[in-house]
């Protein structure tokens, strides 16, 4: 199947000539996260703490090799169990530098660690990091046009509050990539065949509080 002509943004894969944001068309691992996870709507406290740490993991990167390699910091950040990972040592720095299945950045490792410890106690305070997140999401008419920019006042915003409780590697840009992929903005082009999908789990879902 020849691949289709498209409007900006978007791209037909051959396997079934479906139209879906063009950023994912680089393989199918990317296609099956793009159209499983991006956009879609996480409560989950593991999973959004997972997810920060993977986009602090990808500054100055692609997500293309931090997805190629997320079993493997998986496995080496146990799970991205905050409690675990708040009790790591030099130890466990030296142990992650050495990892070669993982991106070897001593600043983003121990950004992760200290991290970590933030969530402890934000946890603490607000019940949930998912109670506290969701408080970020941005009303509809405060959205821009799908993939119109890399930061938003919302993105913002919820980075300054994170840099002001001590988290480290939480740029605007970085929160705005987090909140595209857990789902406070749905960011899928107009007329990628996830984007009505990922509004409907959204209207399905309802945000912690």
């Amino acid at each position: 199947m020849a691949t289709k002509k498209l409007p900006d943004g978007l791209f037909a894969a051959e396997e079934d000539g479906l139209p879906r944001c063009a950023w994912c068309r680089a393989t199918a691992g990317y296609r099956e996260y793009h159209d499983q996870e991006w956009g879609f709507p996480v409560a989950d406290d593991r999973r959004l703490f997972e997810k920060l740490c993977l986009e602090s993991f990808q500054s100055g990167l692609s997500w293309r090799t931090i997805l190629a390699k997320r079993e493997n910091f998986r496995a080496a950040f146990h799970g991205f169990d905050a409690d675990r990972i708040a009790a790591f040592t030099d130890t466990d720095v030296v142990r992650l530098l050495g990892d070669a299945g993982i991106v070897r950045h001593r600043g983003k490792i121990a950004a992760v660690i200290n991290n970590a410890k933030r969530l402890q106690e934000l946890v603490r305070q607000e019940g949930s990091f998912a109670t506290y997140i969701w408080r970020f999401e941005p009303k509809p008419e405060e959205l821009a046009p799908p993939q119109t920019g890399s930061t938003s006042p919302a993105s913002i915003a919820l980075s300054k509050d994170l840099k002001k409780r001590g988290w480290a590697f939480v740029g605007p840009t970085t929160i705005f990539a987090f909140m595209q992929a857990m789902g406070l903005i749905n960011d899928h082009a107009e007329g990628c065949i996830i984007r009505e999908r990922a509004a409907a789990a959204r209207q399905a879902f309802d945000a912690p509080v």
